[in-house]
């Protein structure tokens, strides 16, 4: 049995696709500059200030920390705005449920902090999470395994007594490096195959998966 369930959020546990497109879209386009779904969405899970990063760097456009800086505080603006059209994926809420008094619970997102305290509060799961680490918590955005890492260590867990819940290839890679498990699911951009490649112990297409419970408790 595991002693530390690390959750990712955006795609994981919470549908945000649409909210963090708009966001990127709106923040980039203020800004005279624009990229396709396809180009953001592929990138959910490294980071805003990476993923901006990089779309400065494709469209030739001047990029330092102060530009970063500003245009990832305006996205996350947006979020904040947007974040009565986020849901929890089903099965979340029942999930984190069944693992209180169980196992050790934390939160490691490559969002920003004020978007994910704003969105746990909102959506009522802020009590699960004793721990949440963010964006701001670490030097290397996934695929590095630093913020399970932390995570970890802030849960006072063995990495190896870890289990990771993760929706993206970055995210697997990141809790596979960090010498954790790891349960991805089909809920974010990624298919089953893209998942198993990165050599997620387990791939299930919801988080009512009855595959689950069973995989951390035994």
């Amino acid at each position: 049995m595991f002693e530390a369930v690390i959750f990712d959020w955006d795609g994981t546990l919470a549908d945000t696709k649409k909210v963090i497109l708009l966001a990127f879209h709106k923040t980039l386009q203020e800004n005279n500059c624009d990229v396709s779904d396809e180009f953001i969405a592929s990138r959910i899970g490294i980071g805003a200030s990476e993923t901006f990063k990089e779309i400065l760097r494709v469209a030739k456009r001047p990029c330092d920390q102060p530009i970063l800086d500003r245009l990832v505080e305006r996205k996350s603006q947006l979020e904040i705005e947007y974040t009565s059209q986020v849901r929890l994926f089903g099965g979340a809420v029942e999930l984190l449920e069944a693992l209180q008094g169980k196992v050790k619970v934390g939160l490691a997102s490559m969002n920003n902090r004020s978007v994910i305290l704003h969105m746990v509060k909102e959506l009522k799961v802020e009590k699960y999470f004793p721990i949440i680490l963010t964006a701001e918590s670490i030097s290397h955005s996934k695929p590095d395994p630093e913020i399970f890492l932390k995570c970890a260590q802030q849960l006072k867990a063995k990495p190896s007594k870890c289990i990771v819940l993760e929706d993206s290839v970055f995210g697997v890679k990141a809790a596979k490096s960090a010498g954790m498990a790891c349960i991805a699911v089909t809920t974010g951009v990624y298919k089953k195959a893209d998942l198993q490649k990165e050599c997620a112990d387990l791939v299930v297409s919801t988080l009512k998966s009855k595959q689950i419970a069973p995989f951390i408790f035994t």
